[in-house]
């Protein structure tokens, strides 16, 4: 898969699009069980290229992705991960922290495909456009990518899981990355187990989805 633009003219996104771009949204989910069976290369490259459609500041283009295939890069991950959830349970309480003991929070082990996601905080591409005031939108500019690459990897039937219960400093040190490169996500891919339309946290108790007002001044 490559990154082939449909048309040189504005296109007329109708109805239909519309409703399954809702869909699209909807059902993007943070998948924490996965099968094991493999995803092709092609289409993780495809989805990867498509990231570079994401908006960034001053068109700096930060994102650095890693892929972790070594095993024992992986287990430190885990291990990292352990720890970190560990010392968050312990900041929970009663039935909140029984609540948090059940939940599945990664798909470490099960996922076939592990990325990370970095910003390259010194990257000279945009020429500092934009980002001398607010220097931390290199860091926004890379969630774009992110969820650029969630949204496509659903369409695809991809399942996407945020492993953000990590220290980032030693899982930086774990990927042997440039000093200048900052973490910004974990993330685990492949194909669900199982697909539901109402996320996770919402089916165990944890937290409802709720709308926040939109101030105006």
């Amino acid at each position: 898969m490559s990154v082939t633009l449909g048309s040189r003219e504005s296109p007329v996104f109708d109805p239909s699009f519309q409703a399954s771009f809702v869909d699209l949204l909807a059902w993007r989910r943070d998948v924490r069980r996965f099968r094991r069976d493999a995803v092709p290369e092609t289409l993780l490259d495809g989805l990867l290229e498509l990231t570079t459609l994401a908006p960034s500041v001053g068109n700096c283009q930060p994102t650095r992705w890693v892929r972790v295939d070594d095993a024992a890069r992986r287990e430190a991950i885990i291990a990292n991960f352990e720890a970190a959830n560990r010392e968050a349970l312990a900041t929970y309480s009663d039935e909140r922290a029984r609540t948090y003991a059940r939940l599945k929070l990664e798909g470490l082990r099960e996922a076939p495909v592990h990325l990370a996601v970095f910003c390259d905080e010194a990257t000279a591409q945009g020429h500092g456009l934009g980002a001398r005031t607010m220097p931390q939108t290199r860091r926004y500019s890379s969630v774009c990518a992110l969820h650029t690459f969630w949204l496509a990897a659903r369409m695809h039937g991809l399942g996407v899981g945020w492993v953000s219960i990590l220290d980032p400093s030693p899982a930086a040190a774990t990927l042997d990355v440039p000093a200048e490169w900052s973490f910004v996500a974990y993330l685990c891919v492949g194909w669900p187990q199982d697909e539901c339309l109402v996320p996770e946290l919402e089916r165990e108790g944890w937290q409802a989805r709720v709308p926040q007002p939109v101030l105006r001044r």
